[in-house]
């Protein structure tokens, strides 16, 4: 029981802490308390970009999560997967996932805090900053791919230069 406290007692003061990070850049957003989870999203370069931000207390993990505003016709999801597999390669920091019944594409990106009392400030904006120039970065190209105004050749000879 103790060790469900200590987690709980340090789960809410990692969102506390990351609220005031955002806060610190007035950064717009929407908090769940209850549920540890923070709700925002951006302008991206060419598509808009909506995010959540949730801190698992059993798993002692921040999760940003990032669903694409688009989702991959079937006859595209092959090409996707490819292209999908490409980026994360390359990826220092997150991932992009693909469901293949529907088509959808979401962004995950995640840190551990276990037996910390929390991580700094500057790693949760970091966090967020890299989260949404990664999303801008792809959504794009994934989006064009889907339209079929690129090739996943095309997508991957870029990632490769």
């Amino acid at each position: 029981m103790e060790k469900q406290d200590t987690r709980e007692r340090r789960a809410k003061a990692v969102f506390k802490e990351f609220c005031a990070a955002l806060d610190e850049i007035d950064w717009k957003y929407e908090k769940d308390e209850s549920n540890l989870t923070i709700s925002s999203g951006a302008q991206g370069d060419d598509l808009p970009m909506k995010f959540r931000i949730r801190i698992l207390v059993e798993k002692e993990v921040i999760s940003f999560s990032s669903w694409m505003p688009f989702v991959i016709p079937e006859d595209k999801r092959v090409d996707l997967a490819l292209a999908i597999c490409a980026a994360n390669y390359g990826l220092c920091q997150g991932s992009f996932d693909m469901d293949l019944s529907d088509g959808s594409i979401l962004f995950r990106l995640t840190d551990c805090y276990t037996e910390c009392e929390g991580l700094s400030r500057e790693l949760y904006r970091e966090m967020v900053g890299i989260a949404t120039h990664t999303i801008d970065d792809y959504n794009d190209k994934f989006f064009a791919i889907s339209k079929g105004m690129m090739t996943v050749q095309e997508f991957i000879k870029r990632e490769n230069s």
